[in-house]
């Protein structure tokens, strides 16, 4: 999704088709491979004032964090993890944000390591409503 000319012109930013990801819990909507976030991954985000932090775990990551900044449906932040094999991992992502028919997020993410090799995609979404109890994140 691009920002309109006018918008960029007028240096405003135009208004978010996604509200706010505070107190959402999304979740990847494909498996990876060990030592990434899989579908037994949760993230639960924060935001406030364009700044967007989450805390994440589950499957290969026993803890994780990331931090960064929301611009309308864009989001940019780094992430840090420790995997169950006791390793840890850094890198950086970019996100377009998705708001569904539903009313559910999804976030198309391209993110690639800053501690060592590899890039990718990813999307998470919230999951469906009725879908089961999820833990929930401090």
């Amino acid at each position: 999704m691009s920002t309109p000319p006018t918008a960029r012109a007028s240096g405003t930013t135009p208004e978010p088709a996604v509200g706010s990801l505070d107190g959402r819990t999304l979740v990847p909507v494909a498996a990876r491979a060990a030592g990434q976030v899989g579908t037994d991954t949760r993230f639960r985000y924060h935001e406030r004032d364009g700044r967007v932090w989450a805390r994440y775990e589950g499957g290969d990551i026993v803890h994780g964090h990331l931090v960064g900044t929301r611009s309308g449906d864009r989001l940019d932040f780094r992430y840090v993890q420790l995997r169950a094999d006791g390793t840890t991992a850094s890198g950086h992502c970019v996100g377009r944000l998705e708001a569904l028919p539903d009313g559910r997020v999804r976030i198309h993410e391209t993110w690639r390591w800053e501690s060592g090799p590899g890039s990718g995609s990813s999307v998470v979404e919230e999951p469906p409503r009725g879908d089961g109890p999820r833990r929930v994140l401090g």
